[in-house]
């Protein structure tokens, strides 16, 4: 079954339906092909052809999954609402959006922004070559001044105020929560691990907006710079050395165990993204040896969530046969950062 038979209901249903409250955003719209994008793992990703007088232009719709409560990282219009806020900030691109629709299944319309959208360290056909690395290089860098532009600016800031503030102690038992739901193999030591997160937590700083998988990979990027920020389905408002350690994990430098190749794909090292980060912030970073042991123990929950139901699909990818054995060596990179 294609993507377009099987969806084939929902877009006749989107089509009418962003036809209706488009008309918000330009009277006269119209629309036609409705058809599959690839997107996030938690919600549905299409796009359509929107025309207006004698303009068309293509419209990416994220719309929840039909059937289930539009909640969490399904829920497309808190996603929306960070997109909206991010506008006004400074350094900072995110999609416009265009218009919504909270009925079911919720959806938000956006801007198709042009970018390519790619992890290095984990696509195999990705070309090694001087040029190459040197554009993955300046991507980096150019997403690690974007995030320290991102965090420069309070939630109150931006309209986002109100939204509730995850502690890292939330944060610890949120992970701890998808350890408890997954197979005993992908598990590890991690009641141990989570006890000793807990035991070191470091002062807080000041909360700020976190994207919560901040990476290459979850960017649109054209030549040497990021274009957009995408995929808002887990952002949160917190600390904001969270997101700064995710971004640090997916270089060279750490090996990432799904890594495709041993061969450098020429990010820089994780001090050069600290540094650009704190440049672009505008003060230095406290405690970061704590958070790299958080982003381990995030890993590990995370990836082993995402091969329990590809193994439910049977669909377990390369680089999840290669995460499978290393996830509990992460808990032991996780304790060693913090001493333990």
């Amino acid at each position: 079954m294609t993507k377009e038979s099987e969806h084939a209901d929902l877009m006749a249903d989107l089509g009418r339906r962003v036809a209706e409250v488009g008309r918000q955003w330009r009277p006269d719209i119209r629309v036609d092909n409705v058809r599959p994008l690839t997107g996030g793992t938690s919600s549905l990703t299409f796009i359509a052809d929107i025309a207006s007088g004698a303009t068309t232009e293509p419209v990416v719709l994220k719309v929840a999954p039909p059937g289930l409560e539009p909640v969490r990282n399904r829920d497309v219009i808190r996603q929306g609402r960070v997109m909206k806020a991010l506008q006004s900030v400074p350094g900072v691109a995110a999609p416009t959006v265009h218009f919504e629709d909270a009925a079911a299944p919720p959806f938000v319309a956006m801007e198709l922004v042009p970018g390519e959208c790619l992890e290095p360290l984990l696509v195999a056909d990705r070309p090694r070559d001087e040029a190459t690395r040197a554009q993955t290089r300046a991507r980096y860098l150019d997403a690690a001044r974007m995030l320290g532009c991102l965090h420069s600016v309070s939630p109150a800031e931006i309209g986002l105020g109100d939204e509730p503030v995850l502690s890292l102690a939330d944060e610890i038992d949120r992970w701890t929560r998808a350890f408890e739901t997954i197979p005993d193999d992908l598990r590890g030591d991690y009641p141990t691990c989570a006890k000793a997160l807990h035991a070191t937590i470091p002062a807080p700083a000041d909360p700020v907006v976190n994207h919560g998988d901040y990476r290459l990979g979850n960017t649109l990027c054209d030549g040497d710079r990021v274009t957009a920020i995408i995929d808002w389905e887990i952002w949160s408002v917190g600390d904001p050395r969270i997101d700064l350690t995710w971004l640090t994990y997916f270089t060279d430098e750490v090996r990432h165990p799904a890594a495709a190749f041993d061969e450098s794909c020429g990010t820089p090292t994780v001090a050069e993204v600290t540094a650009t980060y704190e440049e672009t912030l505008g003060r230095t970073v406290e405690d970061i040896e704590w958070f790299h042991a958080l982003t381990r123990y995030k890993e590990a929950a995370a990836t082993a969530l995402l091969i329990k139901r590809a193994r439910r699909r049977g669909t377990l990818s390369p680089a999840f046969q290669r995460m499978e054995p290393a996830l509990p060596g992460l808990l032991t990179e996780a304790l060693e950062f913090i001493g333990y």
